[in-house]
């Protein structure tokens, strides 16, 4: 498959070609809706805490002896049943995250890029540097590509930190690195928008 690319003024400066085993493989549903389910849950800080009987402070002594109080029997003020007392099966830290085989996330991964593609939601851009952190110019570069308003990926190729700063004020456009993108945030994007670096990142490190 043969796409366009552009200059930061968007006009048309050549053309690339993507690479099927990439961007032409027929998308698995099932395997990109369990990817998004496990990286949604390592997002989770997962650090809620309660504490169980032994480790609540207090109640060393038996509060009141065993018979003949006409009450019923305690052996301490911090059991479950009393107020202040440790917490039964409550939360302790943990991780919600789980193990996916490589394979099955280099798939996932390539079933989102071959669907944009197939839905032409790529750009491509020759490069995208700028000489000050403005983020003006981050909007006249998408608004030249007819994406103003919508909802961008930016992949390139290294720590571009002006592009890099100048999206931070922009509620509809994010900026990664290639070969570091997830696949929530290529999902959650309307377009990806490669710079020929990234994109040639992105295909030695998925092909």
């Amino acid at each position: 498959m043969d796409i366009k690319v552009y200059n930061q003024d968007g006009q048309e400066v050549g053309s690339v070609q993507l690479k099927p085993e990439i961007f032409g493989v027929e998308p698995n549903e099932a395997v990109v809706h369990q990817y998004i389910v496990n990286y949604l849950a390592r997002q989770r800080q997962g650090n809620a805490s309660t504490k169980v009987r032994r480790e609540v402070s207090g109640g060393g002594r038996k509060p009141w002896r065993q018979k003949g109080t006409g009450r019923a029997r305690a052996g301490t003020i911090r059991s479950p049943l009393w107020r202040g007392g440790g917490t039964v099966f409550g939360p302790k830290p943990r991780e919600y995250g789980y193990k996916m085989p490589k394979k099955m996330k280099r798939l996932a991964l390539r079933s989102i890029f071959s669907d944009k593609a197939r839905s032409e939601r790529i750009r491509v851009l020759d490069k995208l540097q700028f000489e000050e952190i403005k983020t003006r110019a981050v909007v006249n570069v998408l608004a030249k590509l007819n994406l103003e308003g919508r909802k961008c990926l930016l992949l390139d190729e290294g720590m571009n930190e002006n592009l890099s700063i100048s999206c931070r004020n922009l509620g509809r456009v994010k900026y990664c690195r290639a070969a570091l993108a997830n696949g929530y945030d290529m999902l959650d994007a309307d377009y990806l928008v490669f710079t020929r670096a990234g994109l040639e990142k992105v295909e030695e490190v998925f092909a």
